[in-house]
């Protein structure tokens, strides 16, 4: 590790890097450097030689040019929740987007540009104030542009799809350092690989969605009891009720929330998480059929306002040591289903979860091709955590989530790219299937030859490349090369 004491920027003077721009730029020996470089992953331990924390989109282009010109490594930190730490480069320059925080909303058009750093949160609480909401993740305080750029699967994810499927235009300063707006009429190419493609293409500055009206929701938990019949049965039902329900079912220690009993606390449950979008008599009976599936343990399901369904966790799980492994699966058969409950039945050094999210409705309604995310036709993703309190203890988590993912079979599964850590070229390619990778990396050579946005999961243009030496000509994607123009 490096030396606070000792890194500087030795092709980069800090007054030139501070005369360039507008935002604040932290280097290792200022005070509060250690909070700034701080991610949810408490295992990522990267020391940046400098964290620019950008003011507007023309602090990110300046940044970038910098970047180029002296050779430092190149990272994009907006919420900080990459399971990876991809928002920190050791020894590079770090962009910070946190500081874009504008939300421009339109009520009547029903469309909002928000920018870069805000959360999930923030922005769903200012849209709820006019009874409107666009879908984000499950947990309050991701940023809006990490969980949109690799797709966005949420609380409304049934009803109205991913989060790209509301995306109607980007902000991006791209590898040049020049500002572009990308929608479907301008680069269609670049906005249909920014659905899903991750942080490959530049840098975000604002986002354009659309909002949908949505008010009082039935939503929050219920928790049953970790029994394999149970679990089939939910998973059943959750996959064959409307549209408008949306689930995760988390199979782990049960929380300490003030609704459950405290003889309940840390004991292995099936806590079941749902919102549905629909009139609140159609969500109560939803409701009351999870709840006949088995004497709920405890039941917190009731009436409120959208935004309160990312109250229920306090922002989300906080910051720690965390392996995770996550796979689409078309459907668990009873014998999968004991397995798992078998796993996290064994005893283990710390929390552990599984979680399984019910897809379909409105997200297997959008052509695979449309978006650079293709899993549209999966009906399940299954994901294994495990959290420490240290960073040494990662071997331990891991071999847990490896040994849990290989007892389903998982090992060579569909990914999902929001939820890889750093799982090799193999890993992200099962991200991205039926040509998906390879017209990526097609428009990475015409956007990002150099590879500039790399500190990610990354599209290697060169990579890809000597793949493709392999091919024959009428198996590639024909893609044009050439600079972004506005």
């Amino acid at each position: 590790m490096n030396d606070p004491t000792t890194l500087d920027l030795p092709s980069l003077p800090a007054a030139k890097l501070r005369a360039a721009l507008r935002g604040r730029v932290t280097l290792p020996e200022d005070p509060g450097y250690d909070e700034r470089r701080e991610v949810f992953n408490a295992a990522v331990d990267r020391r940046p030689a400098a964290i620019v924390r950008a003011a507007d989109a023309s602090d990110v282009g300046a940044a970038i040019r910098l970047a180029r010109e002296h050779g430092l490594e190149l990272a994009v930190l907006g919420g900080g929740h990459s399971w990876a730490g991809h928002g920190l480069s050791e020894g590079g320059l770090v962009i910070d987007t946190s500081a874009m925080r504008t939300l421009e909303l339109d009520p009547g058009e029903r469309t909002a540009w928000a920018g870069a750093g805000l959360t999930a949160g923030e922005y769903t609480t200012a849209a709820g104030a006019h009874g409107l909401a666009t879908g984000f993740g499950d947990t309050g305080g991701v940023g809006v542009a990490g969980i949109t750029l690799g797709g966005g699967i949420g609380w409304l994810a049934r009803k109205h799809g991913l989060t790209i499927d509301d995306l109607l235009a980007v902000e991006l300063v791209g590898a040049d350092g020049e500002l572009v707006r990308v929608d479907a009429e301008s680069h269609p190419d670049l906005f249909w690989a920014l659905r899903g493609g991750g942080g490959n293409f530049g840098v975000v500055t604002r986002l354009r969605y659309r909002l949908h009206e949505l008010g009082e929701v039935v939503g929050g938990m219920v928790v049953l009891p970790p029994d394999p019949g149970v679990l089939e049965s939910f998973l059943a039902l959750a996959a064959e009720a409307p549209d408008e329900l949306t689930t995760i079912a988390h199979l782990a220690p049960v929380p300490p929330v003030p609704f459950v009993d405290a003889e309940h606390h840390g004991r292995l449950g099936l806590t079941v998480m749902l919102v549905h979008a629909g009139t609140v008599a159609d969500g109560e009976r939803v409701a009351e059929s999870i709840r006949g599936l088995a004497p709920p343990l405890a039941d917190g399901i009731r009436r409120m306002p959208y935004p309160e369904i990312y109250e229920l966790g306090g922002g989300g799980p906080q910051r720690s040591t965390v392996a995770v492994r996550a796979a689409y699966v078309d459907g668990l058969d009873r014998a999968a289903v004991e397995a798992i409950v078998e796993r996290m039945s064994e005893p283990a050094a710390g929390p552990r979860v599984t979680q399984i999210r019910v897809l379909g409705g409105a997200v297997a309604r959008v052509a695979p091709e449309a978006t650079a995310y293709a899993h549209r036709e999966r009906r399940l993703m299954v994901t294994f955590g495990a959290l420490g309190e240290r960073p040494e203890d990662l071997p331990a988590l891991d071999r847990w989530v490896d040994a849990s993912a290989a007892a389903l079979g998982l090992g060579r599964a569909p990914a999902y790219v929001n939820y890889l850590v750093d799982e090799g070229d193999e890993r992200v390619r099962a991200a991205y299937p039926d040509g998906a990778y390879e017209r990526l990396a097609e428009l990475k050579r015409r956007y990002d030859p150099e590879n500039v946005f790399r500190v990610n999961q990354n599209i290697d243009p060169a990579g890809e490349l000597r793949a493709a030496a392999g091919r024959t000509p009428a198996d590639r994607i024909p893609v044009e090369p050439g600079p972004i123009s506005t």
